[in-house]
Formats: structure tokens, sequence, C-alpha cells
């Protein structure tokens, strides 16, 4: 049973203006060392494009969201946060582009960045080892986290579910992670191979799996906004819906140029059109209705 309950229409997810990554996480299609990604960066003026059609589109949210590319240095993104909030001052904006240093942070939030979403991807050091590189440190993905609450940021957290090598434990080991930070956004969807990676022969996450946990970090944090994710449309027929009957708050349409969806694969078969698109918003909203759902727009500003 549907409880009724208004969920939250707010996202505005330009979710692609750059696949370049520094980075070689094994799980991921854009890894830098996918040398069959065709790479791409957007410029500002793109971006900025992007935002004026999702604002006349009633979207009061944008989310800029990358590889860790280091073409966008502290100054590149400060000025275009700043000329985002300068065109939209009713907006918020979420960046979503990995792991920095504390003064770059810090420069993104005084330029006027409001929120900044970094899946932990594990909760557990020992398996976070065998998802990425001995490069990359468990301890310092943390510490980011950290950083991010401590300069005043809305922070996202998140895992996927069904990851390689993952464990009950692992699971248990990340709810009480999230209980205890209380992030303010949960991303969490289901993992999906991607055929150019090392796990290209790893099982996908479980849809089931993946709704139960939806539904326990609802209940262990009533008030965190918590997005049905592309990747659970992806895997499940109808499963922005599912998502929503087990807890999820957030739609996130995509807002990015159609020509380059199907360039930002961070897994095979990323579902890029319907209710996931900014062109399939109306459907979307009908069939929700029909659901019982009111949706709402606006900055969906954390409750927490």
């Amino acid at each position: 049973m549907l409880d009724r309950e208004p969920r939250d229409f707010s996202r505005g997810r330009f979710s692609e203006f750059t696949n370049y990554c520094k980075n070689d996480c094994y799980y991921c299609g854009i890894r830098r060392s996918n040398k069959n990604a065709v790479r791409y960066r957007l410029t500002k003026e793109e971006i900025l494009l992007c935002c004026k059609i999702g604002y006349t589109n009633g979207l009061r949210t944008f989310v800029l969201q990358g590889g860790e590319d280091m073409y966008f240095s502290a100054e590149k993104m400060t000025d275009i946060v700043s000329s985002i909030k300068k065109a939209y001052p009713d907006c918020a904006v979420t960046l979503s582009v990995g792991e920095k240093d504390f003064v770059d942070y810090a420069a993104y939030f005084k330029a006027g960045a409001d929120r900044f979403l970094l899946r932990h991807e594990t909760a557990d050091e020992k398996h976070y080892t065998l998802l990425h590189p001995s490069e990359m440190s468990f301890a310092h993905r943390m510490n980011c986290l950290k950083e991010l609450k401590e300069i005043g940021y809305q922070v996202g957290a998140g895992m996927m579910i069904g990851s390689p090598y993952q464990t009950i434990d692992n699971l248990i080991a990340d709810l009480k992670f999230l209980s205890e930070f209380k992030p303010h956004m949960i991303g969490i969807g289901p993992f999906i191979p991607h055929n150019q990676t090392p796990f290209k022969d790893k099982q996908a996450g479980s849809v089931e799996l993946t709704l139960v946990i939806l539904s326990i970090v609802r209940l262990l944090l009533p008030k965190v906004l918590l997005p049905a994710t592309t990747a659970l449309a992806t895997l499940s027929e109808n499963g922005t819906v599912k998502g929503l009957e087990a807890g999820a708050n957030v739609i996130m349409p995509n807002i990015s140029p159609t020509n380059i969806r199907n360039l930002y694969t961070l897994y095979n078969n990323k579902k890029i059109t319907g209710g996931e698109s900014l062109e399939g918003i109306n459907n979307l909203k009908g069939m929700l209705k029909q659901y019982g759902y009111e949706v709402i727009v606006g900055r969906g500003d954390s409750l927490i």
C-alpha cells in the first residue's frame, strides 16, 4: 500500500558535465583505464544552458556531477557555481565531483554550492580495498565526508547494493555508519556491471535487497532525502515507483544534453529516457498521480 505521502520532485539532475576521471575504480565505466570510453567536457556556457532549460521546466535544484576531472580546477568550478547562483538565486546547487582538499570544498561553498554528494561506497575498509586501486584511501574518503559537514554543506553519502565481495556484515556496517553520520541525503542503488571494467563478469545487485535497504534507511533516518535512483530504474521495470513505495522521496530527472547521455556510462544499459529524463517529467508525474503521489517542485532542502 502507498501512504499517499507527497514526494519531493525538486531535483534537476544535471549529472554529466564531464566523463573524464583520474581515478581507476574497478566498477566504473569512466575509469581512467577504459580506453574505449568516448570522453567529453561541457563548457560553462553549455552547463548554464542546461540550467536554463531545467529552470524553465520548474526545477529548482541543479546537480553537477562528473568524474574527478583535473581540468575543472577550483577556480573553474567556483566560477561555474557562482554563475549559476547569480542567474538563479532561488535555486540550490549540488556538486558531486569526488574527493577534493578542504580548501577546494570551502571555495565551492563560498561560491554558493549548497550540497555535496560523495558516496562512501562501503563503511568497511577491507571491502573498500577490493573495489578501488591502492592509490585510493578509505580514510581519505571518510575524512572528506567529515570535512564537508564541517564546512556546512548538506551532505550526501551512499553505497551500491550487491557490489562485488559485499557481505551482509558490510551492509550492516553501512547502516551503522549512516545512522551515526546522519547525512542529509543517501544514494542507494543496485550494482550494475560495466563490460569494460574488471568487474564485467560480476553479478548485478538484487533489486529486492535494494528495496529492503531503502526501507530500513527510511526507518533509521525518517527525514533523510532518499532518491529513487537511475540504477534501480535501469534494472527493474517501474523501478522508480518501486523505490518510492520502499521509502524513497526524491526523483532526479536528467537535464543533460541528449547527445552525451549515453557517454556517461558508469554501468551498462543506463536508462536515459522516460521518467529519468527531463523529457519524461510530465509522463512520470501523471503516472505517479495514478499511484496516489502528489509531486512537489521546489529546492528540496533537507529537513535534518
